[in-house]
This record gives structure tokens, C-alpha cells and sequence, in this order.
């Protein structure tokens, strides 16, 4: 089914953020540091003042009002400061002002006259001097995060590589990343009556509305937050940012509504950024292929990028490991977040190179070793894996792309100026599912409403909705209206609040929706032999079939029923629970990639790439494989071109603009050959579906990077793989 709001997408009828206009509207500027580190000493807002049309401009000496920090893995995730709080610069990019003006042009123009004068001291903002003197990270909240991994308990991981028969030892490095999503962060806030309403593109409405009025101090019922389009996220847009609290507190204390678009070379260091990570990946193996010990030690700016916990753990069988995360506190650059497949991505490069590494030094096929050490519980704990089909995946993946076709010696395949290579990497993504609430109702024009305060960042989940519903309505899927980027819409707590976050949201929602719709239709029976004026009053053997009430030899369809009783609704809520069976659950798939290298200009180019998925019931197949072939370019473009450049003297970005911040356009891309198993895993949910949203991305860097060393000889252990690193 292709997407329900495509065409409002792609017409420009699709409403973000930033297209909300509203009468007495004003417009919000950032101002941000010229400097890594130090302090504010003076601010001079004269020019600023005079430049015509300015409401007002709040620094760090006329702050805005916050009653609390963001609470609990907000506060983590995001930035925990109150905005303009203190004089202390932290980063490059630090967020010093914000101008409020008549219009955009004003407010940007007064921005750019606001002076200040710093105290400055040199930054520590050089990831490669700070992870020489990298430290264990502190226990945060709940969050296994950062733990030191060791099987067995207490294991001298050294003695055990020392052991092996065949050793590879080797770091890998990958630079920051930013998320750079369509539409940046952006805002339009009112009030009315102490109730704040706003227009924010997020990926959990419910937990937006939660932080905002957390920060600002009034009831999460004084806050809605309306997000029918997100504008993508990629994680950026799952916690609460400083310019969203701006704009928000703004519009109180002016009385007015204020929009809010963060400038695209602002999004580099107002909100957060994939935090940089070094590894080093030690492994040991018997000289039939089986390992004997595995070591992922990782230095990362942020324990919320923790490599080794995120993937290592749930890829290969071994008896001895050790897995441990150091940090790089106090360092002078914007705060880490989540970002696709945090952890997993950046893991699954330094694993999976290095296990092609292992096996070009057996002399083994790739895909024998990975099946030579095939894993059928979890690492540590020995929990069995539910529905895994990753060898399925390898099998069917060799014979799509032609893998028997590669040469196992570098370099030996050639056509005209091309070096032709081929790669390959597993990839694996834990799977889960949280409870959810999610409201079914049938409407007197006989059609159908699904809600739920979850989101659609592009993956689908409207269009998710909307056939789930119908399936277990009987009903044809153009008579569901699915509902949802609205905090007021239904939420189970706690757990699901953040929405389309972690490749849950498709099985979460999926299992309220099927629970509502059940609920629903009790109710509606329910109504049937009850209500004043329903031709099945009294009846004793309702029952319900694909959108008719059927009875005592009466039948009548839901919405003549609803007009015949006056009722102009029915609906229930539902409620799911979270998964629970005493199995591990993860999607995974196996990634071939084929790539040419130009022998003269050293260009490394994709060619081809099959990717085979097994994810559990494929909901959608048209929005899944969009899913995959959207990560799997995402994972892509970390290899080719991707990556944050911190000026160490400075801590300044130095690429913080869509000129010298490459990513993948058309040129880059192929179509990309992806297959799904489609096997049900029923324990995780009554749809049998697992997460996909992020599992493209993950590994497609490493198949990359194998291929190319299988066309040059040369190994890239640092991303991007770009031409100077394949001069020689």
C-alpha cells in the first residue's frame, strides 16, 4: 500500500512546523559563541535595538523563565541547562541570545548586530588528545549503558587472544555525525488562558508536551503539542532542545505568538550530534574459524554512544569476552545524542571489518566464518533468541548478489579502469515492544478513526496504522483515518510516551491498535443491544463481520446503525502490553555490497547492493523496503563522505553547512536489491512484526569498507573512506 499522506507530502498540502502562521505573529533569531570556551563578559544590544522592528532580546542578563530542568532521560539526551542561564561558554555554537522581531528578516538582521565580549581560555575540544586520558563513565538513571562486559566474569581477555591461534587486532575510528534532517528544529508557540498550544516537529508528542511543561513549570494537560508531519528525525527530534524551550517561554512572557526556525549551520551545535568513537577490536580464533575471545574496548565522547554494548554482545558465539566503553568528560563541543542506531552503527563498522579482517587471514569465505560462530542465545545471560533467520539471511543474500562470483585476492577482479570489489557484514538490531494505548472509533459516515500519540518521521507509521486497523476491522483501508503527532491523542505512560523512537514503534503501536479494535467492537456490539432506535435491540447473538452487525436475522452496516441510534461515535481505547516471553528478539539481515574503485583517481563508487532482512511479519512491504533502502544509504554515507570536522584549536565545526557537509545525493545511490524472509515472531506482538527503522544503517558501512579493500588491497579503518585514503 503506498503511503496515505504521500500525496499531501509531495503536493506541499503537508503542514511542518515552520508553514504555521498565525495572526500577531513574531519571529525568533538565535544568536550563538564565536568562541570554544570561556565566558560572556559584556553584551552590547545597541546596534541590535535600533535595527528596527525588535520585540525584545533575552541574553543571559534578561533570561527567560524555566521553572526545572528536563527530567529524567531527557535530561540525558538532550541538553539538562536551563537556556541562557549562566555567562559560562561550554562550546562553540552556545546558544548567547535570541532576538524577537516584526518579522524574519529583522530578527535575523538584529541578530547579526548584537556584540559580544568574551573571556576566553583554549577549548578541549580534540577527541584525539582527549581519549588518551578517557575515563569509565558514571552509572546513569537505569541505563545499562557503559557497563564493562566481561564473559566469564573476570576474564583475562589478553591471555585468552595471547591463546589464540589466529589473532586480529586492529582500532577503528568514526568521526561525529549530525542528523540533518529536512526540516530543522523549528517551532510556533501561543498561549491562551495559561495553556501553551505548539507546532513542533518531534517524534514522541506525548513526551514534548511532558518536557515542556516540566521546563515551564505548568500541568503536561496545559500543554498540546501538534506534530502531524515531523520532517524527519533520525533521533534528533526524540527529546526536548533548548530552541524549542526558547520559543515556548518567548510567546509567554510576550503575550504573542513566536515562530522559531533554527538556521541550518545553528543545527550543528544547538541540539545534538553521534558522538565520535575510537575502537579497538581484539579477536582470537581456532584455525577452523571458531573464536576463541572477543575484545571491543571503545573511547566515545558520550556513554550515550556505547558501541560494544549496543552490538558486539548479540553477534558472534565466543567463550571469552570483554567489552568496556571509556569517555572523554568535559570536553568543549555540543552534547551527544541518540542518532540512528546509536551505538550499533558505529559497532557494527569496527565488528564487522574486523571479522573480515579475521577471515582474509584464515583464508575463509566471509560468510562461512560468520556461520562458523552463528549465535542462538545472548552472549551474556545465554537468553534464546526468538525467530532468528540470519542464516537464512546469509544463504539467500550469496545467492541473490552472485557472492560465489567473488575472488577472495584483493584486487584481482578488474573491468577497464575499474578495481571491482565485493563486501559483506551482518547486521543486528535488538527488537522490542512497550505497552501502548491506541483509540478505535466508528464514525457515522462509516468510516474509521485509529489514534495514537506516536509519530510518523517518515517511516510509515500512518500509513501502519491505518492497514493494521483495517485488517483487523475487515475493512477496506481507505475507510481508516489513522490519528497521530498529537500529545492529546492516547498513551499507556511511562514507556511509550517517546513515540517513534528505538525501531519499536511499528510492533508498540501495532499491538494498542489491535487491542483497540477489539475494545471497539465490543462497544459497538454493546451499542447495537442497547441503544434506543438499533434494528438489534434485544438481541442476544451479535456479532461483528467486516464493518456489519450481524443478528436475530437482522444485519446492518456500522454507520446506517450509528444514524439510526443518533450516536455520531463509538470507539474504545485499547492497551497493549509490553513484550515479555523469555526470549531475546532482534531483526537482522545480511548485507552484500559491490563497489568500484577508479585505478587512476582512486574514487571508490557503489555498484550494487543486496540487502536480506528478517524483521518478523512485514506490515507494509512498500514502506518496509523504503525503510531498509533509507538506512541502508544512511549507514552508506557514513562510509563514503559523512563526518562532523572539529577544528581543534577552535572547537568550531568547521563544516556546519549542507556545502561542506556531505551526504549521498542520487549520484551516490543504486537500486538497491532488498528481500524480506517475512517470518512472523509472534512472541514479540499479535502482529508478529519487529523493528526495521534502523537496522538498514547498521553494518552497511563495514560491507562497504570490505568491498573496497576486496577491490584495492587496502584497508580503511577510519571513516569516510575517501580518495586520499586509497592513495598509495
Amino acid at each position: 500500500m503506498s503511503r496515505i499522506d504521500a500525496l499531501a507530502k509531495v503536493t506541499g498540502e503537508a503542514a511542518y512546523a515552520a508553514d504555521h502562521h498565525l495572526d500577531g505573529m513574531a519571529y525568533a533569531h538565535l544568536v550563538t559563541s564565536t568562541i570554544g570556551a570561556g565566558r560572556i563578559t559584556s553584551m552590547n544590544l545597541d546596534a541590535a535595538v535600533k535595527a528596527g522592528g525588535v520585540v525584545e532580546i533575552f541574553t543571559p542578563d534578561d533570561p527567560l523563565p524555566f521553572a526545572a530542568t528536563l527530567p529524567g532521560i531527557g535530561g540525558f539526551f538532550a541538553d539538562p541547562r536551563h537556556p541562557l542561564s549562566d555567562h559560562d561558554i561550554r562550546h562553540h555554537g552556545q546558544i548567547v541570545a535570541m532576538v524577537v522581531a516584526e518579522t524574519l528578516e529583522q530578527a535575523r538582521d538584529a541578530a547579526a548586530l548584537v556584540e559580544v565580549t568574551y573571556e576566553t581560555r583554549p577549548p578541549n575540544a580534540d577527541f584525539d588528545r582527549a581519549k588518551e586520558h578517557a575515563v569509565p563513565p558514571p552509572p546513569v538513571l537505569d541505563l545499562p549503558l557503559g557497563q564493562v562486559i566481561e564473559k566469564p566474569a573476570g576474564v583475562d581477555i589478553e591471555a585468552a587472544l595471547a591463546a589464540s591461534e589466529v589473532r586480529v587486532e586492529e582500532t577503528y575510528d568514526v568521526p561525529p555525525r549530525h542528523h540533518m534532517m529536512m526540516e530543522p528544529h523549528a517551532a510556533v508557540a501561543f498561549w491562551e488562558d495559561g495553556r501553551l498550544t505548539i507546532h513542533s516537529g518531534t517524534q514522541g508528542p506525548a513526551a514534548h508536551a511532558i518536557e515542556l511543561a516540566t521546563v515551564l513549570g505548568v500541568p503536561p494537560s496545559d500543554v498540546h503539542v501538534v506534530s502531524p508531519y515531523v520532517g524527519g528525525a533520525f533521533g534528533g527530534k526524540a527529546f526536548t532542545w533548548t530552541p524549542i524551550m526558547l520559543v515556548a517561554a518567548a510567546a509567554r512572557a510576550l503575550g504573542r505568538p513566536v515562530k522559531l526556525v533554527t538556521a541550518r549551520e545553528q543545527l550543528f551545535t544547538v541540539t545534538g550530534h553521534r558522538a565520535a568513537t575510537s575502537q579497538t577490536i581484539g579477536l582470537g580464533a581456532h584455525r577452523d574459524g571458531r573464536l576463541y575471545a572477543i575484545k571491543h574496548h571503545t573511547v566515545s565522547e558520550s556513554l550515550v554512544e556505547d558501541p560494544g554494548y549496543r552490538a558486539t554482545q548479540k553477534y558472534y558465539a565466543t567463550p571469552n569476552a570483554h567489552i568496556r566503553l571509556s569517555i572523554t568528560p568535559g570536553m568543549n563541543l555540543p552534547p551527544a545524542t541518540i542518532m540512528r542506531a546509536p551505538g550499533d552503527e558505529a559497532g557494527s563498522f569496527a565488528l564487522e571489518s574486523a571479522m573480515d579482517e579475521l577471515a582474509d587471514r584464515l583464508g575463509m569465505d566471509p560468510v562461512e566464518l560468520r556461520l562458523k560462530n552463528y549465535l542462538t542465545s545472548t552472549l551474556i545471560g545465554g537468553v534464546p533468541y526468538a525467530g532468528k533467520h540470519l542464516e537464512e539471511c546469509y544463504r539467500v543474500g550469496a545467492e541473490r548478489f552472485g557472492w560465489a562470483r567473488r575472488s577472495p585476492r584483493p584486487g584481482a577482479v578488474t573491468d577497464g579502469d575499474d578495481l571491482v570489489g565485493m563486501g559483506m557484514a551482518t547486521a543486528i538490531l535488538d527488537a522490542g515492544r512497550a505497552a501502548t494505548t491506541a483509540r478505535v472509533a466508528f464514525r457515522l459516515d462509516g468510516t474509521v478513526t485509529v489514534g495514537c500519540a506516536t509519530s510518523d518521521p517518515g517511516t510509515g507509521m500512518a500509513t501502519a496504522m491505518a492497514m493494521t486497523a483495517a485488517r483487523a476491522l475487515g475493512l477496506p483501508a481507505d475507510r481508516i483515518t489513522p490519528l497521530l503527532g498529537d500529545s492529546r491523542l492516547p498513551v499507556a505512560g511511562s514507556e511509550d510516551v517517546y513515540g517513534a523512537i528505538g525501531s519499536a514503534a511499528a510492533a508498540t503501536v501495532s499491538g494498542g491498535v489491535l487491542a483497540a479494535a477489539q475494545e471497539a467492537i465490543d462497544t459497538l456490539i454493546r451499542h447495537a443491544a442497547t441503544a434506543e432506535g438499533s434494528p438489534l435491540r434485544g438481541a442476544g447473538d451479535i456479532r461483528y463481520d467486516q464493518g456489519r452487525l450481524l443478528g436475530g436475522g437482522t444485519s446492518v452496516d456500522f454507520g446506517e446503525l450509528l444514524a439510526l441510534t443518533g450516536a455520531g461515535e463509538i470507539g474504545a481505547d485499547g492497551t497493549s502490553t509490553a513484550a515479555d516471553d523469555g526470549h531475546a528478539h532482534a531483526s537482522y539481515a545480511a548485507h552484500f555490497c559491490e563497489v568500484r574503485v577508479d585505478r587512476w583517481t582512486r574514487e571508490p563508487r557503489l555498484s550494487r547492493f543486496t540487502t536480506v532482512v528478517d524483521a518478523g511479519t512485514i506490515l507494509n512491504a512498500t514502506t518496509a523496503r523504503n525503510q531498509i533502502t533509507g538506512g541502508v544509504l544512511f549507514g552508506l554515507a557514513a562510509a563514503l563522505c559523512e563526518a562532523g570536522r572539529v577544528e581543534p584549536a577552535t572547537g568550531r565545526i568547521a563544516n556546519a553547512n549542507l556545502a561542506d557537509y556531505l551526504l549521498p545525493v542520487n549520484a551516490d545511490a543504486v537500486d538497491i536489491d532488498v528481500h524480506f524472509l517475512d517470518r512472523p515472531d509472534t512472541g514479540l506482538g499479535g502482529t508478529g512484526a519487529r523493528g526495521i527503522g534502523e537496522l538498514g544503517t547498521v553494518g552497511a558501512a563495514a560491507a562497504f569498507a570490505n568491498a573496497v579493500y576486496n577491490a584495492t588491497g587496502i584497508r580503511v579503518r577510519a571513516l569516510p573512506i575517501t580518495v586520499d585514503k586509497l592513495l598509495t
